[in-house]
């Protein structure tokens, strides 16, 4: 059979996230479309409003060659980007709550102005807007994602990936993010990756060094996952594992009940809601 991605299953560290908690979650978030909109939905949290923000300015930045990365004040490319996240656009409700999160994201922001660290060097940019790659041409699977960021290293030659947290959480020993950009990283371009890191910015002033991946085990890991949700969307079982719903899907569920707020179309044709309780100061609502 040739290999054709338009009828592979694309899979990622975000939907492997949502089919690990929650198969009828994976199904609501990357499957379901609006019969009304023909779109697919997104639930918008104050979190997750942070998290883009921050990481817009960081993408911003990783487009542009390191004598020009900071023409213009990082601050001023926050206060721009926040300005689309404002109000219900960004889950917020109460003006209180959206003053807490920009304020925490002023702050990482100023962090990164102050100790930019390795945002300074050389970095890699790959020339697709989603890398990919075939993981499995066998089982019809794509592997795909964004890295935040790939400094280049002269001295080795190599890249180091470097992953922006802005959670108060730290990440799972078990988390296949860094797993995952690491395969990524390893074949999407030619240059050896022999550094990743996770970057706190609610916290620390650089990047903390985690151990690199094993890559047969990654992908190993990766592929067995992959296999499942490739099952799973055969059978199209998409079932919450819980009687009434989990954490996961109950929120999405409102979405379909009507019972959720439409705010607008993001720039990837995305209908975005908030729900009820929308602009809650909850950091267990997501961790990014």
């Amino acid at each position: 059979m040739a290999v054709d991605r338009y009828t592979a299953v694309w899979i990622s560290h975000t939907s492997i996230s949502d089919f690990l908690k929650c198969s009828r979650a994976y199904y609501l978030k990357n499957i379901y479309r609006d019969p009304n909109t023909g779109h697919k939905i997104k639930l918008m949290t104050p979190p997750l409003a942070l998290g883009q923000a921050v990481h817009e300015v960081v993408e911003l930045l990783s487009l542009l060659p390191k004598d020009r990365r900071f023409n213009e004040p990082l601050m001023d490319i926050f206060a721009r980007i926040w300005q689309k996240l404002s109000g219900k656009k960004g889950g917020f409700i109460d003006p209180k709550i959206e003053a807490r999160y920009r304020s925490r994201g002023i702050e990482m922001i100023s962090r990164l102005a102050k100790n930019p660290g390795p945002l300074s060097n050389l970095a890699l940019k790959l020339k697709t807007n989603l890398p990919f790659y075939w993981l499995s041409e066998e089982d019809n699977l794509i592997l795909c994602g964004k890295i935040d960021w790939l400094e280049y290293l002269p001295a080795s030659d190599s890249v180091h990936i470097i992953d922006f947290k802005t959670g108060k959480a730290g990440e799972s020993p078990k988390s296949l993010q860094l797993p995952i950009y690491f395969l990524l990283a390893r074949n999407c371009q030619k240059r050896p990756v022999t550094k990743v890191s996770y970057w706190h910015l609610e916290r620390n002033d650089q990047p903390t060094e985690e151990a690199l991946p094993d890559l047969k085990e990654a992908h190993r890991r990766v592929l067995k996952i992959g296999k499942r949700i490739k099952l799973i969307r055969q059978l199209e079982r998409f079932k919450c594992p819980q009687k009434d719903g989990c954490s996961a899907c109950r929120p999405y569920e409102s979405i379909l009940r009507a019972e959720a707020e439409l705010v607008g179309v993001n720039e990837f044709n995305q209908d975005i809601y908030i729900g009820r309780k929308s602009g809650r100061d909850d950091e267990a609502v997501l961790i990014l």
